[in-house]
């Protein structure tokens, strides 16, 4: 696995609740480049459960739509933003089956037009969760103009 840069640190003003390693709330996710897959372990805990102990779907959804957007800047080498989202939730994802393993791939891309799957299976690699996200991804000029795309290479080690 090859262990995924976060260019976007760099900005004072960046705040992403998903990935911001200093966001005092957030779900501080890291990512890794596995083949096609880009991967990310988290570990759940209680600030993040909606039931008793179950991870919250909101949370869920959000980790899968994070995941995607990695898929959509390291794979597609663009940027892009979230037009459909579709989460199904096969099995509760429970803060003591930590820490979960995500895995997310291009499934289909057509002009400006992504297919991302995403996968969470929890410690005993159960899957959990699935979901298919779309997104609009952006030219070149606009993804680095107008959305920091900073290009491929500083996701790299």
């Amino acid at each position: 696995m090859i262990k995924l840069n976060n260019p976007y640190t760099r900005y004072e003003e960046y705040r992403c609740f998903a990935c911001d390693p200093r966001h005092p709330f957030g779900l501080r996710m890291e990512f890794g480049l596995e083949g096609e897959k880009v991967v990310s372990g988290w570990m759940p805990h209680a600030d993040f459960q909606g039931f008793y102990q179950v991870i919250h779907g909101g949370i869920q959804a959000t980790l899968a739509d994070e995941i995607a957007g990695w898929v959509v800047q390291v794979i597609c080498k663009s940027a892009g933003v979230t037009t459909d989202l579709n989460v199904k939730y096969l099995k509760p994802v429970l803060v003591s089956n930590g820490p979960l393993k995500l895995e997310a791939w291009l499934e289909q891309q057509q002009g400006n037009k992504a297919l991302v799957k995403v996968n969470i299976h929890d410690k005993h690699e159960t899957l959990c969760t699935i979901a298919e996200v779309k997104y609009h991804l952006f030219d070149e000029k606009t993804s680095r103009e107008k959305f920091y795309y900073p290009g491929i290479e500083a996701f790299m080690p």
